[in-house]
């Protein structure tokens, strides 16, 4: 036997998040785990300078909505989600409103979501590629066989009795239009 203790003991961190930073953080994600406020970002992301401070850095309503295609009304409240956060800052200039990314830490934060999620789907993609490339080839193999001769003859057999069929009734009204909508009622 050994004299070595088995007593187990947690590798904890010193210090873990106190109850309020985890709360604000988890807010900060709930936020940001939005498809329409991840865009938004990535909008003014892109804007030259994003997150530094200055007047040339950012966008108004308008601007970010014609990029995303959307309506203003969905971007500004959008944007008033992201201002409260604070996420974004806001500078008027006349009747406009314009909109940036509040700091640096942002513009990191999104760059490195975005690097995480582009490495995992790279992996995925490398996954899928390899387990449907020989499938994808059995695939185009089938499609390429001819048919068999039984095969066009079931075909021809029963295209040949519907056409029988509407040839022996030539005063039958279809029961639908051509559009899929009821056929009109006739006058007698």
């Amino acid at each position: 036997m050994s004299n070595r203790s088995y007593v187990h003991q947690p590798k904890t961190p010193a210090r873990l998040l106190d109850e309020s930073a985890v709360r604000a953080l988890a807010e900060t994600f709930k936020v940001l785990g939005d498809a329409t406020r991840v865009r938004i970002i990535d909008a003014l992301s892109r804007v030259r300078g994003a997150g530094a401070p200055g007047s040339k850095n950012d966008l108004c309503v308008q601007d970010i909505a014609d990029v995303l295609g959307l309506t203003q009304s969905a971007v500004s409240h959008q944007l008033r989600l992201l201002r409260s956060m604070p996420l974004v800052r806001t500078r008027r200039d006349g009747r406009q409103i314009f909109y940036a990314l509040e700091d640096d830490h942002i513009v990191k934060l999104f760059e490195q979501g975005l690097e995480h999620v582009e490495e995992q789907m790279g992996v995925a993609r490398a996954v899928q590629a390899r387990d449907r490339g020989p499938k994808r080839a059995a695939r185009r193999v089938k499609r390429l066989r001819p048919h068999r001769a039984e095969d066009k003859g079931i075909r021809g057999e029963v295209s040949a009795s519907v056409r029988a069929d509407e040839a022996g009734s030539p005063t039958r009204q279809p029961r639908w239009g051509a559009r899929g909508a009821p056929a009109p009622v006739q006058k007698r």
